[in-house]
């Protein structure tokens, strides 16, 4: 996809979050949907963008904790620790914290791909391989969900790179 058609498609998502959140405060999709259409943005374009959302980013994640944790299997945690992981410690990043939230993605679904790989990287960033190699088994342990099967294809693809790179 185009630069400027992913720009309009991840601001027409925040659009749609703030939208959903006038209508319906007190439910997690659209704080939510909020934060990844943000997160979407920084991790595209930059760091002056990444800095740019980093509080609204963070804010809505926590909202969506407050409202219901469990919302998609724990996917709040799961950002949330992505954003501790990619936001420099200057401005608030944590690896610590990272993977806190990781880990509390997990029991909402212990299976998760996207959370072992996310959780792996930060392993390997605090120099803990043996660890990081477990969750990057876990990945390829893991059963493919009917509902995410290509996002699950693709971290295990991943997974089995930073395997090979790790040995």
């Amino acid at each position: 996809m185009p630069e400027a058609e992913q720009r309009r498609t991840f601001e027409t998502g925040i659009e749609a979050g703030r939208k959903a959140i006038a209508l319906k405060p007190d439910r997690p999709e659209g704080h939510f949907w909020l934060a990844a259409n943000m997160g979407g943005l920084a991790e595209s374009f930059g760091l002056r963008q990444g800095l740019k959302y980093r509080k609204p980013i963070k804010d809505a994640l926590e909202t969506v904790l407050r409202i219901d944790p469990a919302f998609q299997q724990g996917s709040a945690d799961r950002a949330l620790g992505r954003w501790y992981f990619k936001v420099p410690g200057l401005f608030g990043g944590s690896n610590k914290q990272a993977e806190a939230h990781l880990r509390k993605s997990l029991q909402y679904n212990a299976t998760s791909t996207v959370t072992h790989f996310f959780l792996a990287e930060v392993l390997v960033d605090e120099a803990r391989k043996s660890e990081a190699r477990a969750e990057l088994q876990a990945v390829l342990d893991a059963p493919l969900d009917p509902a995410w099967t290509p996002e699950d294809q693709e971290f295990k693809a991943k997974a089995r790179r930073l395997l090979a790179a790790l040995r």
